[in-house]
């Protein structure tokens, strides 16, 4: 991977500069509008900064009850407890949404790890939300006074001055803020305009994913299973007696149960399962994406800084993607409210602290799924009896389990 950087930042702005700033419209400009863009608009307005939102596409608050979205998040504790500060998470249906009350981790060799929210003080280990109903409830919670949301932008160029970035529209209108942010997913447009050029490295897997019904009751519990075929399977609990799997297959592996009819594939994944919840149907066909890391040098340059998916891509095996998107969005929400005497959204100093503030836990999320899907990916008998012996000592150690989990749901 190779980093072309922007120029580093520029000298203050002379006086004359500042006082001509105040023709800038907006504080902040947020390219995409995906969750984490969402959020961080919503957020940034409830701290009195002027925003504008700009995405390509053209989201809709419109939610069908009737059909379940196969697309879901595992929402931490912790993020949860930031769309309420937004005011999203108090508008989800609570009949959509549930609780993972406890974890059952399966090694490739017999060895199993257990989670408990009761044993960690908790109500719930992470909330398991579709993603159709998070994006409806946050288009909700954007529509504050300070939030300008343009829907339908082609973005046509990004450019930088020494106190505002502007980014240009195909059909012409241009939008100044003191502060870009890039959160427009893992193949970001504005991170490449900006410059940095840093491709998403391929784990040669797919995350195949599907929603089903089931004989038996999951009371709560989510299950991971790391297969011997270097695949991971997960389990995560639906409202009722249903559930949502993530299968992490490799490419060919993802080709073969994408070509399985609905009745063969809820075979397959039940049997993959043990059979720990009897029979299951399909109610939302399997659709896959492809699985890729992303790692940069850094999340900010002059006048910019990336959230999210444009910031970094981590494997869905702990999944954690969204919750450390949603940390970035508290992250630079927090700083831009704390900047004091500093009426510059986009200042140096400011843009520093948000990147020291991500810079651990991002670097600590992509040590560990990176180093769980190679630890599980090697065949060699050694290496699986190790992993194995690893899984089984962590779960007779409940002050490791608690230092492992409380992180991640932060």
């Amino acid at each position: 991977m190779s980093v072309d950087a922007p120029s580093p930042y520029p000298d203050p702005l002379p006086v004359g500069e500042r006082e001509h700033g105040k023709d800038v419209e907006h504080d902040v400009l947020i390219a995409g509008a995906g969750l984490v863009g969402l959020a961080l608009a919503s957020a940034l307005a409830r701290h009195g900064l002027r925003v504008v939102l700009l995405d390509r596409g053209e989201p809709s608050a419109a939610f069908d009850a009737g059909t379940w979205d196969s697309r879901i998040y595992a929402i931490s504790p912790g993020s949860a407890a930031f769309l309420s500060r937004i005011g999203a998470w108090q508008m989800l249906d609570c009949d959509r949404i549930d609780a993972i009350e406890s974890m059952r981790i399966f090694g490739d060799a017999g060895a199993t790890l257990e989670f408990s929210a009761y044993e960690l003080g908790e109500r719930a280990l992470a909330w398991i939300v579709e993603e159709r109903a998070l994006r409806a409830a946050l288009l909700r919670a954007m529509h504050v006074p300070g939030v300008e949301f343009v829907a339908g932008a082609r973005f046509s160029s990004l450019a930088f001055s020494a106190g505002a970035g502007t980014l240009t529209l195909d059909d012409g209108r241009a939008f100044s803020a003191r502060l870009v942010v890039g959160a427009d997913g893992v193949n970001s447009w504005v991170r490449h305009a900006a410059g940095i050029v840093a491709e998403p490295s391929p784990y040669g897997q797919q995350g195949v994913v599907a929603n089903f019904d089931c004989d038996l009751a999951h009371h709560g519990c989510a299950r991971q299973w790391f297969r011997d075929d270097a695949s991971v399977l997960a389990w995560l609990p639906l409202p009722g007696r249903r559930i949502s799997i993530v299968w992490s297959a490799p490419d060919a592996l993802a080709t073969e149960l994408l070509a399985l009819s609905p009745d063969a594939f809820a075979a397959r994944v039940a049997d993959a399962g043990g059979n720990a919840l009897g029979a299951m149907r399909v109610i939302t066909p399997a659709a896959s994406y492809p699985l890729s890391s992303l790692r940069l040098p850094t999340s900010i340059a002059h006048r910019l800084a990336l959230v999210g998916d444009a910031a970094h891509g981590v494997h869905p095996l702990a999944g954690q993607g969204v919750n450390l998107g949603f940390g970035d969005a508290q992250a630079l929400a927090g700083v831009l409210a704390e900047r004091g005497p500093i009426p510059d959204a986009g200042a140096p100093i400011l843009l520093e602290r948000f990147a020291r503030r991500r810079a651990e836990p991002v670097l600590a999320m992509h040590a560990v799924t990176d180093g769980l899907v190679r630890l599980f990916g090697p065949r060699a008998p050694w290496l699986r009896a190790l992993r194995n012996a690893g899984l089984s000592a962590v779960d007779r150690l409940p002050m490791v389990k608690r230092a492992l989990a409380k992180p991640a749901m932060r």
